[in-house]
């Protein structure tokens, strides 16, 4: 069963910067690719970064939202089955619930998500 898990969201003042984390369990994490959403109160989730899978030659690629690059940046451990979004100069309209996502055949997973709120 694909399980993921998010972590390090909080309040931030502007300017700031958080780490968010994802840990994921049930599946050969170093074969997916990877992704954070994000979604904010009356809003439509909104796509915030892709990472590619682990390959063996060429580099890993990313994929950012037009909001947020620039500032975030995403990476992953295969070792730790861990993704991570580094987020800086974070600004108020960054407020929003930050949910990890990966698709596994025909299943989509999401996890609980976690709530990053930045605010004087």
């Amino acid at each position: 069963q694909v399980q993921l898990v998010e972590s390090g969201g909080g309040l931030v003042q502007p300017g700031g910067s958080l780490r968010l984390s994802c840990v994921a369990s049930g599946f050969t994490f170093r074969m997916y690719p990877m992704y954070w959403y994000r979604q904010a109160p009356g809003k439509e989730r909104e796509f915030v970064a892709r990472i590619s899978m682990t390959p063996r030659l060429n580099g890993m690629t990313t994929t950012y939202g037009d909001s947020v690059k620039g500032r975030f940046t995403i990476s992953r451990d295969d070792g730790k089955n861990t993704v991570f979004l580094q987020m800086n100069s974070l600004k108020p309209e960054d407020t929003a619930v930050y949910y990890c996502n990966t698709r596994v055949g025909s299943s989509e997973a999401w996890g609980q998500g976690t709530q990053v709120t930045v605010s004087s």
